[in-house]
C-alpha cells in the first residue's frame, strides 16, 4: 500500500465521523422538537400530593362525562365513516354507473370543511328556530311540543358532523384497495356461489381491512383532537374538558393532566389499530394480475349507485356550503373588509411561515435518511423521523398545553429574576408569542410535508446521485442541480398540505395565539359561539375555499390513477 493510501485509509475514519455530526444533531434537535411538549404535558405529575388531589377531584366531577361522551362519539363516528366510506369506495371501484367518474373525486371534497365550519351550518339549519323546523310549523300549524324533532346539539349530532366530513379517509384508502382486486378473486366467489353482496362482505371487504382500518383511525384521531365543533354542540369531550380547565377555572395542573389522559387515548387508539392490522397477514396480487373489471349497473340500480354516493357528498358539502352562502350573503354589506384582510393575513401569514418551516425541516430529515449509511446514526434519523409523524397523532390542544405550560415557568422565572438582580422585569418573552404558535404548527404538521418529500425523494434513483458524484458535484450541488428540481413539485405539494391545515387549525391557535391576533378560524369560532352566524359564515367560506385546493390536487392524482376497465353485469 502507498504512502497517500494509507494516509488516506487513516482519515478516512475521522472524516467519516465527522460527516455523521450534522445528521446526528438534526436527529436530536427534531427528536426534542416532538418530545418538549410531550413533556411539558407529563410534567404535570411531578409534584405527587397535588397530583393525586387534583385526579381525585377531576374523577369525580369531570372524568367520568368526558370518558363516556368521548367514548360514545369515538363508536359512533367509527361505525359511520367506515359505513360511509367502504361503501361509497366499494361502488367506485367495482361498478359502472351515471356520474361514476364524477363521484370518483367529488366524494373527497368534504375534506375540504373543517367539522366546526360544518357544525355551524348544520345548527342553523336543523335547531328550532332554523328555516327547516320553521317551515315544518308554519306547514302543519305545529308548536313546541307538537312533535319530535332530533337535537343537533347532542353527541349523536357531533357523530353526524364527524361522519359526513372524515368519511373520505376511509374511502381513500379503501377505493385503493378495493381496486388492487383481481379477476381471479371475482371468479372464485362466483365458483362458491357467492352473491354480490356476500362478495363483498365476505371477499373484497376483509381483504380491505387495513386499509379501512387506518381510515378510521384517522377519522378518530381527528374526532378525539376536535374542540371547536364539540365544544359548539356543548358536549364535555376530553378536548373541551382541558379548555374549559384552564381558561374558564384557572386550573393550570387539572388542563395538563387531562391533557396527559387526552395524549393516553389517542395512543391506545394508535396501538388498537396497529395490533388490528398485525394480526392478520396479506399479500398483495402480482402486478401480472389481469385486474377484476367493473360492473355496469344500469336502470334503477344505476340510480340507486348514484344517489349512494350523493347522499354522503351532499351532507358533508354541498349542504352546508348552500346554507353558508345562504348566510354570508345578508352580512355581505355589513362587513368590516379591513378587519377581515387582517384576518385573513394573520392565517396565510402563520400558514406561510409554518409551511416554510416544516417543509425545510422534512427536506433535511429526508435527506439525511437518504445520505447517511447504514449504522447507529441511520438508525437515530429514522427514529427522529418517526417521533416527527407522531406529532400528527397528538391532539392541537394536548400539543398547546405542552408548550405553553413550561414556557410560561420560564417566562415567570426569568421574569422574576431580572427584576431581583437589574430591577425591571421583562414579561412574557415567549409566551403568547407567534414563535411559540409556529412551533405547535410544525411539530402537529410535519408528517403533512414529509410524506409527499419522502415519496418525491425515493422516485430519484440513486443512479443520478452517482452520475453526478462521477462528474464532480458536491453533495450540495447534487441536491440544488439534481435533486430540487426533480422534487419541486412535491415541494409544492407539501407546503400546500401544511399551509391549509394551518389555516383551519383552531385549538392550538385559541390557546398560544397572542393577544388580539384572530385568525379566521378563530373568528369563524368565537362569531359561531356568540350565535352570529352570519358573521361567522363569510370567514368559514373563506377557509372551505382555500381548503378545496389540496383537495382538487388529490382528487385529480386519484383520476389518473382509476382503472378504465369495466364490464357488463
Amino acid at each position: 500500500m502507498s504512502t497517500a493510501a494509507r494516509a488516506a485509509s487513516r482519515v478516512a475514519p475521522s472524516g467519516a465521523s465527522v460527516s455523521l455530526i450534522g445528521p446526528l444533531l438534526l436527529a436530536l434537535s427534531c427528536a426534542a422538537a416532538v418530545l418538549f411538549p410531550l413533556a411539558g404535558v407529563l410534567a404535570s405529575f411531578a409534584d405527587v400530593s397535588a397530583s393525586v388531589e387534583t385526579l381525585r377531584h377531576l374523577a369525580g366531577t369531570v372524568m367520568p362525562r368526558a370518558a363516556a361522551e368521548t367514548a360514545l362519539l369515538v363508536a359512533l363516528v367509527a361505525a359511520g365513516v367506515i359505513v360511509l366510506g367502504s361503501t361509497s369506495a366499494w361502488l367506485v371501484a367495482a361498478y359502472e354507473f351515471p356520474a361514476r367518474r364524477v363521484f370518483e373525486w367529488a366524494l373527497l371534497v368534504p375534506l375540504s370543511m373543517p367539522a366546526y365550519i360544518v357544525a355551524y351550518a348544520y345548527t342553523d339549519f336543523l335547531q328550532f328556530s332554523g328555516p327547516l323546523q320553521g317551515a315544518l310549523r308554519a306547514s302543519f300549524g305545529w308548536q313546541r311540543g307538537d312533535y319530535w324533532f332530533p337535537e343537533i346539539r347532542s353527541v349523536p349530532g357531533a357523530a353526524f358532523v364527524f361522519t359526513v366530513t372524515l368519511y373520505p379517509y376511509v374511502y381513500l384508502l379503501a377505493r385503493t384497495a378495493f381496486l388492487a382486486r383481481t379477476a381471479a378473486m371475482a371468479d372464485a366467489a362466483r365458483s362458491l356461489g357467492y352473491s354480490p353482496l356476500r362478495s363483498w362482505l365476505y371477499v373484497n371487504l376483509p381483504m380491505a381491512r387495513p386499509a379501512v382500518a387506518a381510515g378510521a383511525a384517522l377519522a378518530l384521531m381527528e374526532t378525539v383532537a376536535d374542540y371547536g365543533a364539540a365544544s359548539y354542540f356543548g358536549l364535555q369531550t376530553f378536548t373541551t374538558a382541558i379548555y374549559r380547565a384552564w381558561f374558564s377555572l384557572g386550573d393550570r395542573l387539572a388542563a395538563s393532566q387531562l391533557a396527559s389522559l387526552l395524549l393516553a387515548v389517542v395512543l391506545v387508539l394508535m396501538a388498537v389499530e396497529l395490533r388490528a392490522r398485525g394480526r392478520a397477514r396479506f399479500v398483495s396480487a402480482p402486478n401480472s394480475a389481469r385486474p377484476a373489471q367493473r360492473s355496469q349497473l344500469v336502470g334503477w340500480r344505476g340510480v340507486a349507485a348514484s344517489f349512494s354516493c350523493l347522499i354522503p357528498l351532499a351532507a358533508g358539502f354541498l349542504i352546508p356550503v348552500a346554507i353558508l352562502v345562504h348566510l354570508a350573503l345578508p352580512a355581505l354589506p355589513e362587513l368590516d373588509a379591513a378587519r377581515y384582510l387582517q384576518w385573513l393575513w394573520h392565517s396565510v401569514a402563520l400558514g406561510g411561515g409554518a409551511a416554510l418551516i416544516a417543509v425545510a425541516v422534512a427536506v433535511l430529515l429526508a435527506y439525511a435518511l437518504r445520505l447517511t449509511p447504514p449504522g447507529a446514526a441511520a438508525r437515530a434519523v429514522a427514529l427522529a423521523a418517526r417521533l416527527m409523524n407522531l406529532g400528527y397523532a397528538v391532539p392541537g390542544i394536548v400539543i398547546a398545553v405542552g408548550i405553553l405550560l413550561p414556557l410560561a415557568a420560564f417566562d415567570n422565572a426569568l421574569d422574576a429574576w431580572m427584576n431581583a438582580r437589574f430591577g425591571f422585569g421583562t414579561g412574557l418573552l415567549l409566551t403568547g408569542s407567534v414563535a411559540a404558535l409556529l412551533y405547535a404548527y410544525v411539530v402537529r404538521y410535519f408528517a403533512v410535508g414529509f410524506q409527499p418529500i419522502e415519496a418525491g425523494l425515493a422516485r430519484i434513483t440513486p443512479a443520478m446521485d452517482a452520475s453526478a458524484r462521477s462528474l464532480g458535484a458536491s453533495p450540495r450541488e447534487v441536491f440544488t442541480r439534481v435533486h430540487l428540481p426533480l422534487l419541486a413539485p412535491s415541494l409544492a405539494a407539501a407546503a400546500l398540505l401544511v399551509f391549509v391545515d394551518v389555516m383551519k387549525e383552531l385549538p392550538a391557535t385559541l390557546v398560544l395565539r397572542p393577544f388580539n391576533f384572530d385568525t379566521l378560524a378563530v373568528v369563524a369560532y368565537q362569531f359561531a359561539a356568540d350565535e352570529r352566524l352570519g358573521e361567522a359564515a363569510i370567514p368559514s367560506l373563506t377557509l372551505v375555499a382555500v381548503g378545496v385546493l389540496p383537495v382538487i390536487l388529490l382528487s385529480r392524482a386519484i383520476a389518473r390513477t382509476s382503472q378504465p376497465g369495466q364490464a357488463a353485469a
